[in-house]
């Protein structure tokens, strides 16, 4: 149609369109741009506008070409609106003849000039929110400096709905999971209930006959003082007896081990108490509990992870009944207390190498000892407040350790994963206890490092006396008070 328009030299002096197949791989939820097949189409603008409709009419698919004046870029004009001017009356005559130019300063519209390295998810949007004439205009893609390529908006809301659709069924597969493993930990909790049932039973069998036993004991041992006050001079076969039962030495070690006994199932009574109250499942409502209570439990579950090495400092406030979800506060003072336990075993790990090789080295400069592996549980009642200038009363909790504290990096890392995307890919045990204090009971969840001030949530809190401290890290926990 447009043939005898463009002389032949003029048409093979322009470099034809190229398709830029993009990336091979299945799309993902980061995709960007470059991975998307896109045009490179460049055309003068000295060129006449007969030129580019004869390279539209030969290349059908091709959405749009890539202005340039003397070789840098000024636009883009779309096959679109090249056909709406000439369909126009006299729009041939008046543009096909003429150089692109004076097409156009009649047809330049705004353009989406979009990085290669912007993500599918946010070209679509932007895309979408252009105006109704502009839905179907292509987007310009710059790869590099200067270098500039056309993607077709319908490619693009193809991958969109394509990512969309992955979205979904990970989610779905997500929610399946979290369902499946919400009825395992439930399971488990029943099961790990019914143990500490049967576990008190018998231990509450022991604890009420212990005082018995040591009433019976004492009896007997009083009964045989007043045998032996009575009879001074006892027969060979029970002075024989007497030496190979040792009768002074069961006087002196009876009553240590009933008290050993009566030690150890208490122990025992307080650890299956602790493992019913972690397993317990909260009710619809929040009741009132002792977070004293709560803190030690979880504690007496961890005994077996606090070594010697480490050792637990608590300074508690006087404290009222906190109206909460108990079950649910449980499982962040295990998530809390087991992270600074992590840190501060690694610690642990680190210093005793280190002074088993300066034991190694005959000639090593004497070194200042090991500060003792600490985790500090401060407790108080708090008045804060409000940019309004009302004051509110919080609980604060601080669980603070002196490890290694956070670098720059892990820190920025926790403070992403309490955001709602980041917990939808990945739920982390912090991000499900921001959760848990934020959402479940209206309170702050704060997390920094000594070694770098900078507070992940943003709230300038501070835990009690613990500025001073040079290096470890600190979860403070503020609860309101209804």
């Amino acid at each position: 149609m447009f043939c005898h328009l463009v002389p032949s030299e003029f048409y093979h002096h322009l470099l034809p369109p190229t398709l830029l197949e993009g990336s091979s791989h299945a799309l993902h939820v980061e995709a960007t741009l470059q991975e998307l097949p896109r045009y490179s189409f460049h055309i003068e603008l000295d060129c006449l506008g007969s030129a580019l409709a004869y390279v539209f009419e030969q290349h059908p698919r091709l959405p749009g070409a890539v202005l340039l004046e003397n070789g840098q870029f000024v636009g883009m004009l779309s096959r679109h609106r090249l056909l709406e001017y000439l369909i126009r009356p006299h729009g041939m005559e008046l543009f096909l003849k003429e150089p692109l130019r004076v097409l156009y300063s009649y047809a330049r519209s705004d353009l989406l000039l979009l990085d290669g390295t912007a993500p599918i998810v946010m070209a679509a949007q932007q895309a979408l929110r252009r105006s109704p004439e502009l839905l179907d205009e292509p987007i310009v893609v710059q790869t590099a400096p200067q270098t500039y390529q056309l993607l077709d908006v319908h490619t693009l809301n193809i991958a969109y709905w394509q990512i969309r659709g992955v979205e979904t069924q990970v989610r779905y597969e997500r929610t399946q999971a979290q369902m499946i493993q919400s009825d395992k930990m439930a399971s488990l909790g029943r099961l790990v209930d019914g143990v500490a049932h049967e576990i008190l039973d018998p231990v509450s069998f022991i604890w009420g006959n212990l005082s018995h036993v040591s009433a019976y004991s004492e009896s007997l041992l009083l009964l045989l003082a007043a045998y032996e006050k009575q009879m001074p001079q006892l027969p060979f076969e029970l002075v024989q007896l007497r030496e190979d039962l040792e009768i002074d030495y069961l006087r002196q070690d009876l009553p240590q081990t009933i008290e050993s006994i009566r030690t150890g199932a208490e122990r025992l009574s307080k650890l299956a108490s602790s493992l019913q109250n972690f397993c317990h499942i909260d009710d619809v409502y929040p009741k009132p509990a002792n977070l004293h209570e709560l803190i030690d439990s979880i504690l007496l579950l961890l005994q077996s992870r606090l070594t010697s090495e480490i050792q637990v400092v608590k300074h508690y406030d006087h404290l009222p009944p906190v109206v909460c979800f108990a079950s649910q506060l449980n499982q962040v003072f295990m998530n809390v207390l087991s992270n600074a336990i992590d840190a501060l075993i690694d610690q642990a790990v680190s210093q005793q190498v280190e002074q088993n090789f300066r034991g190694l080295c005959q000639k090593s400069v004497p070194t200042n000892a090991a500060t003792k592996p600490t985790i500090t549980i401060t407790t108080e009642l708090r008045s804060i407040i409000s940019e309004s200038g009302t004051a509110s009363r919080w609980i604060a909790i601080c669980i603070a350790d002196n490890g290694p504290g956070l670098s720059s990096a892990d820190q920025q890392r926790i403070v992403e994963s309490f955001s709602v995307k980041k917990r939808a890919e990945k739920e982390t045990s912090l991000a499900v206890s921001y959760q848990i204090i934020t959402a479940k009971h209206g309170g702050k969840f704060t997390v920094r490092s000594r070694n770098h001030p900078t507070t992940a949530s943003g709230n300038g809190s501070k835990c009690l006396d613990n500025e001073n401290l040079v290096s470890g890290t600190e979860f403070e926990i503020l609860l309101p008070l209804s």
